[in-house]
């Protein structure tokens, strides 16, 4: 297969868990230059599939991507030179002000703003609540499971935490989402990909039991030996019981990914609608009946041109 080369501008990936991961997987494929940064101890349930299980490990692979733990910018731009995502310990990502990325992506997920501000990058971006497009971010990209996930928001904020994860064959929480049940140092008895039964303890939070809610593969588990506090989520387990699951990104993910994708592209080329007719905006907006209500704005950094559009046809 012929490999296109295009200059891709760098971009900056805050957070290392599986959205974040699932972002830099689909951008790398796209051929943008990307480095992560992450905690020093970094909690992740998804372990197979983030790019941040290279902070203990030194390097992770995920669907054929290799992440790999640099010390410096000097090392990580060696690892983008051969193809590979650099992750630095960088909680505060201040390593920008060296990398200069024209983007920047906050992939935290803490579903509140640690500190990203718009002046970032020249484009910043933000994964779910917790943040305001235009004010602290150019744009926000809906990460709640239903029919805007993967909505590339400009104006306004994602949809609000509800602190319920969402449903995988029927099952939500508390049956699907493994919490612990007190503080203390987490002990695991079963490994990601393994399957388990309803009742079947999985792991022990300073002695006490923790029990699966329903039969399946478990899907996420944090690292044993970590200290957690009570009612943290600590893994989950999927009913659809298909082991493949655990260790390929998941639907959500490439979903969000896809989203960023679009805004980044959408900023860099900022499409004329007016020369795509099969893109009339009449058309393709006509079932928006009221946006105000819908609580986001279907208008890109071309807004401007798409008004202008929009009235001359």
């Amino acid at each position: 297969m012929a490999v296109i080369q295009t200059p891709r501008p760098l971009v900056l990936i805050k957070g290392a868990g599986d959205l974040a991961s699932g972002v830099a997987f689909r951008l790398h494929w796209a051929g943008f230059p990307v480095v992560m940064t992450e905690l020093p101890q970094p909690l992740m349930v998804r372990r197979a599939v983030s790019f941040g299980e290279a902070v203990y490990d030194g390097e992770t692979t995920i669907e054929g991507i290799v992440g790999r733990l640099v010390p410096h910018v000097e090392a990580a731009r060696a690892a983008l030179a051969g193809r590979v995502i650099p992750v630095l310990v960088d909680g505060e990502a201040r390593v920008r002000q060296e990398l200069a990325p024209a983007v920047l992506v906050d992939g935290i997920m803490a579903k509140r703003n640690t500190g990203t501000r718009i002046t970032d990058a020249p484009l910043v971006i933000a994964l779910g609540p917790g943040f305001t497009a235009s004010v602290d971010c150019h744009a926000v990209i809906e990460t709640s499971r239903g029919h805007w996930l993967g909505r590339v928001i400009w104006q306004g904020s994602a949809l609000p935490d509800t602190g319920i994860p969402g449903e995988i064959s029927g099952q939500a929480t508390p049956g699907r989402v493994l919490r612990a049940p007190a503080d203390g140092l987490l002990e695991t008895c079963v490994a990601i990909g393994d399957a388990v039964a309803a009742g079947q303890v999985v792991a022990t939070v300073g002695g006490i039991a923790l029990r699966a809610g329903c039969a399946g593969v478990v899907r996420g588990l944090l690292r044993s030996g970590l200290r957690v506090t009570a009612g943290l989520k600590v893994g989950d387990v999927d009913p659809r019981g298909e082991r493949a699951c655990c260790f390929t990104i998941s639907d959500k993910s490439l979903a969000v990914a896809g989203a960023v994708l679009e805004a980044v592209l959408g900023a860099e080329t900022c499409v004329r609608l007016a020369d795509l007719p099969a893109a009339r905006p009449d058309r393709l907006y006509e079932s928006v009946t009221d946006e105000a209500r819908l609580g986001l704005t279907l208008r890109g950094p071309q807004s401007a041109r798409l008004q202008e559009v929009s009235t001359s046809v």
